[in-house]
């Protein structure tokens, strides 16, 4: 009909009378359901409190014009859990007749030059947002138009680490501005030593958040790697692992597992030779003709982790993880020497749509991070938990996944167990594993999947190149993880 468009999912109300009693009339073929006062739903299946959420901003510019989305509501941009939801207008008042929502009208100041306009309302900009949610409240947690301090202190703080402490001053003056147009002083001089707090020219007393003081300390840390590692950590303190010894201790096995390990860890990260050829290089300690880098990596590698004393170090403080990671990786990489080997990174990485700790909270946050390494006992919980930590931190421009697989041999070379080595063919689990530890905060697949490599290594023993290599030929070792899966077997 004229005036009233059934395919949109929401028809308002009107005073318009001819248009009044086509809505009702709609109404009472079954053509529209009445969800809230003036609001109306062509949608006859799904729940009013969906369909409200589903078209959120087009009932407010409808009931509220003008209005701005404020408070903690203007950097969420969504009800809170608890589904309130904030805007500043000229009045105060609770609307409860949306389904789901409760819509707190707080009384404030029009929209500022610096607010965004949206659709016929307007959102608070960033300054006046973090004024707002510094107000006192009588209300918590989901009720509250306000965020707890220690988000606005995590908020500035990354502001400054990616942007620049020019951009964190730019920002307080921004905000000063604003402060004064809304008559929010009390609320910018709680942020103004905030600021000045990150910025170590006002007393870090005043921070809260744990980030912030070490931030503020001149010791920043990633945040959202701690909760990783602290997952990580829980799982593994709870648990005991089975203890797989070395069966032949000597020098010569040693180093012959030492070169499986380097080769197959070099082979993960797409320095890929036939493993022959990787045995000459080895042997004779010379590069193959046009393929000099990564000959390099694998005699860089195999430096590092052929060496029974240095494979029997493990960090007992956080300078002495920072020392023994520049010192393993300036052997590890020492034939690509435009990656800065022995050197923290100072530029950003990743992988993909991966992306890595800042180069800035490298340091920070492995020293948290060897806090919880610190902590746990078992050698073989140790070895997992060191293993994630550099892996997921990525403190280097290259060769952080060597490294990482180092640290852990080292830390079970240490005691005495056995190292663990990756399989080609099992490269795909091993990383999809690590994946969802990062990204679902999910660690049971990647303990189990260290466990079985652990029992699997355990039967590359002796000193016999022969007999390990036919070993690990059926075991499907060398396959790509497409075509092949791992079988463990015994050694005959």
């Amino acid at each position: 009909m004229a005036g009233i468009d059934l395919y949109k999912e929401i028809v308002f109300g009107s005073a318009d009378s001819t248009t009044a009693q086509r809505i009702s009339d709609l109404e009472k073929q079954g053509k529209l359901r009445k969800i809230a006062p003036r609001l109306y739903t062509t949608n006859m299946k799904d729940s009013p409190e969906a369909i409200v959420r589903r078209n959120l901003i087009e009932i407010l510019v409808w009931r509220f014009p003008n209005a701005i989305i404020s408070h903690r509501s203007a950097y969420e941009m969504r009800p809170t859990g608890a589904g309130e939801l904030f805007l500043t207008t000229t009045q105060n008042r609770r609307i409860t007749d949306l389904p789901g929502l409760g819509v707190n009208l707080i009384k404030g100041h029009a929209a500022l030059k610096s607010d965004i306009p949206y659709m016929g309302i307007y959102i608070s900009s960033e300054s006046r947002w973090i004024l707002e949610v510094l107000e006192s409240s009588r209300k918590s947690g989901d009720e509250s138009k306000s965020l707890p301090q220690t988000f606005v202190e995590e908020r500035l703080e990354k502001m400054m680490l990616q942007q620049g402490e020019a951009k964190l001053n730019a920002f307080r003056d921004q905000t000063r501005e604003v402060a004064q147009e809304l008559g929010l002083t009390k609320e910018y001089e709680k942020l103004n030593k905030i600021i000045s707090a990150l910025l170590s020219t006002h007393q870090a007393d005043v921070l809260q958040s744990a980030s912030a003081v070490a931030t503020a300390a001149g010791e920043p840390y990633d945040a959202s790697r701690l909760e990783l590692f602290d997952v990580l950590f829980e799982q593994l303190n709870n648990r005991f692992f089975t203890s797989l010894p070395v069966r032949y201790p000597d020098e010569e096995s040693f180093r012959m597992f030492a070169f499986f390990e380097s080769y197959f860890s070099n082979y993960i990260e797409g320095t890929e030779f036939i493993v022959d050829e990787a045995k000459e290089i080895i042997d004779s300690g010379l590069p193959k003709p046009r393929r000099d880098e990564d000959s390099h990596d694998i005699l860089g590698t195999y430096r590092v982790v052929s060496n029974r004393e240095e494979m029997s170090r493990v960090p007992h403080s956080k300078q002495e993880l920072f020392d023994l990671l520049r010192h393993r990786h300036a052997v590890l990489l020492q034939g690509r020497p435009s990656m800065q080997p022995g050197m923290f990174k100072q530029q950003n990485n990743r992988a993909g749509d991966t992306v890595f700790v800042d180069a800035r909270l490298v340091q920070g946050t492995l020293a948290k991070g060897f806090q919880r390494y610190e902590a746990l006992q078992d050698p073989v919980a140790r070895a997992i938990f060191m293993m994630f930590m550099i892996s997921e931190v990525h403190p280097f421009n290259d060769g952080n996944g060597r490294m990482a697989r180092v640290m852990m041999n080292a830390e079970l070379v240490h005691a005495d167990q056995c190292r663990i080595i990756v399989p080609t063919v099992f490269r795909l689990d091993y990383l999809l594993t690590l994946r969802k530890l990062s990204r679902q905060k999910n660690p049971e697949a990647y303990i189990q999947v260290m466990q079985k490599l652990h029992a699997f290594s355990q039967n590359l023993y002796g000193f016999d190149y022969e007999a390990i290599n036919r070993y690990l030929l059926a075991c499907n070792a060398y396959e790509e993880p497409e075509n092949a899966r791992l079988i463990v077997t015994e050694r005959e």
